[in-house]
């Protein structure tokens, strides 16, 4: 069936969601997503960062629907037409959404080990206001370990329920989950550093935010100061298939591969993203490809002359020259 985004028009299975559509487009088309991971079935529909416009229902019933809706959860009718960015009203909702989403959420990304892979982070400098307009005492949590290796920050949490999700999937049990109801609701565990099997890190990678976090690369470094690199090991567990973080000659950090919409390909167990931190571990396949956009690339430049000047000698070099300038560190 055809779907139309943005003016762009898409063919698509019937059943994908508008969310799905848009990225078989990609692009600025594509909207967010905070909660919705398409490795986990049942998530989405929780944020609300992904709220679009659909200006026609379908060819048999032209319609438009008469409110927002989240395109994670929405499926395509044929001839169904959607705004997103072209929308004044979707920019003015997800706004909204996003002041929301900070309003317990604490400013503290200086220090914050997601710094540079949150999408919060990316919403709040695209969509977020100047000044917060709530005037009450925000919420905060003690920090706690539900795994020897694993820290919860509950006050980041956005109650997204990825990580539930994922430990309701991917492990035998789930030892950790939603407490209270309303605003009193938190993640947590009954019994402190419950959380132990063989795949409990990977609640780590699916946090949009700085709320779960790995222990033993805590504090260690800036992702933007580290290099990633794609390896693979013979593992009895999982694929065995990861992203290495190096500082210099040393692994910091072990992670799932992520795409472009940051969702792991690819789940990996405890034992290679804790145990293995050596070079000799793995076997390396190269540099992680990385956007331009990412702040994980900005100290990873490399000069690509521009075509019109391959030419010319003399432009060439002084292209290269203020291109040096220009991002020396």
């Amino acid at each position: 069936m055809k779907v139309t985004i943005d003016g762009i028009p898409v063919e698509v299975e019937p059943g994908t969601s508008i969310l799905n559509a848009a990225r078989q487009i990609g692009g600025d088309i594509v909207p967010p997503a905070m909660c919705y991971y398409s490795k986990l079935e049942g998530s989405g529909g929780k944020c609300r960062t992904c709220l679009v416009k659909v200006s026609k229902g379908s060819e048999k019933d032209p319609r438009p629907m008469p409110k927002l809706v989240a395109s994670c959860r929405t499926t395509v009718m044929d001839g169904m037409e959607v705004q997103n960015i072209t929308s004044p009203e979707v920019i003015e909702a997800r706004k909204g959404v996003v002041e929301m989403l900070l309003i317990n959420h604490p400013l503290d990304c200086p220090v914050c080990d997601q710094a540079g892979e949150c999408h919060l982070q990316d919403l709040g400098f695209e969509h977020g206001a100047a000044k917060t307009r709530y005037e009450f005492d925000r919420r905060t949590f003690e920090k706690i370990d539900i795994g020897d290796k694993i820290q919860l920050h509950m006050t980041r949490c956005i109650l997204c329920y990825r990580c539930v999700f994922t430990a309701d999937q991917i492990t035998n049990t789930r030892l950790h989950g939603i407490l209270n109801r309303g605003d009193h609701s938190e993640i947590s565990t009954y019994i402190s550093k419950a959380v132990d099997n063989d795949f409990s890190g990977n609640i780590i990678d699916v946090c949009p935010v700085g709320a779960l976090t790995d222990k033993t690369f805590r504090f260690k470094n800036r992702v933007w100061f580290t290099k990633p690199v794609d390896a693979h090991r013979d593992c009895d567990k999982c694929c065995g298939k990861t992203t290495l973080w190096y500082k210099g000659e040393d692994v910091i950090r072990v992670t799932g591969r992520k795409d472009v919409y940051g969702e792991v390909e690819e789940f990996i167990c405890n034992t290679c993203r804790f145990d293995k931190k050596k070079t000799a571990d793995w076997i390396i396949e190269g540099p992680r490809k990385i956007s331009h956009k990412s702040v994980i690339s900005s100290n990873h430049y490399e000069f690509i002359p521009l075509p019109v000047v391959k030419t010319n000698p003399v432009l060439m070099e002084a292209n290269k020259e203020q291109f040096e300038r220009d991002t020396r560190l």
